[in-house]
């Protein structure tokens, strides 16, 4: 099974169409999202109907729960406290509700999946192998899938002894990196939206379930574009200054 992995969409429509340009040409047979769907971005509803309608799963983040009202806007920063109050008044009941229902934590035969991390789905950003480490009780799948941290990486863990033996696996997009399963792996797809890691190009990932591989993904969007549409909703300017920065 082909599964596109994508998250941190953060309501940037003309990313997300890109990437599932490439979701198509691939011949996903699901897709995956791993939160915040909404958040900074001009574009909330049109992504929610995107994702609504072709994900198969679908969590809900931090910024989605700030939306809806269930994480006080004091854990923000400013700036993302004015786009969050913005998308509050920009989403419809329909799309709100749908918001409300999902899950923040899920698990399948093969993955668990959770926004941040599996041992606190809403919020706590991987970066490092000492968190990654730390959370290696905290899923019993092969395969832990978390977003959050806008950085496409991942870990490859095993216990020795009294130890959790990690190793950081670096980004290299297009190249399939095979999923010894004698080991435990948290993998982060990177954002579509919004990456942090000084790639402004949108990132996703492919999951092989049947060759066992993950593939990272990054394809070029019109920033432009999603910028000038950023201050005419009147947003703040540096949510589009940034994305060319890829931070």
């Amino acid at each position: 099974m082909k599964i596109a992995v994508v998250s941190d969409i953060h309501a940037n429509l003309i990313a997300l169409q890109r990437v599932f340009v490439e979701i198509q040409k691939k011949a996903a047979d699901a897709i995956w999202c791993l939160g915040d769907t909404v958040g900074y971005g001009p574009y909330p509803q049109e992504c929610v109907d995107i994702i609504r309608s072709q994900a198969q799963i679908c969590l809900a983040g931090n910024h989605d729960l700030a939306v809806l009202g269930k994480i006080d806007l004091a854990a923000f920063n400013p700036i993302a406290r004015e786009a969050i109050l913005w998308q509050r008044k920009h989403l419809t009941d329909e799309s709100l509700a749908w918001l409300q229902n999902l899950p923040s934590r899920v698990e399948t035969a093969v993955a668990t999946l959770a926004h941040a991390s599996p041992r606190h789905p809403i919020w706590e950003y991987i970066d490092n192998e000492e968190v990654a480490a730390e959370n290696y009780d905290a899923f019993n799948t092969p395969i832990g899938l978390i977003g959050h941290s806008h950085l496409a990486m991942g870990w490859q863990m095993q216990r020795k002894t009294t130890q959790i033996e990690t190793e950081h696996i670096a980004e290299t997009p297009g190249t399939p990196i095979t999923l010894n399963l004698v080991y435990k792996w948290l993998l982060n797809p990177g954002s579509v939206g919004q990456p942090r890691d000084h790639d402004p190009r949108a990132s996703f990932a492919m999951l092989d379930t049947e060759a066992w591989t993950w593939t990272w993904h990054r394809v070029e969007y019109d920033i432009e574009r999603v910028e000038q549409d950023i201050m005419a909703a009147g947003l703040p300017e540096v949510l589009g200054r940034r994305l060319h920065l890829g931070w």
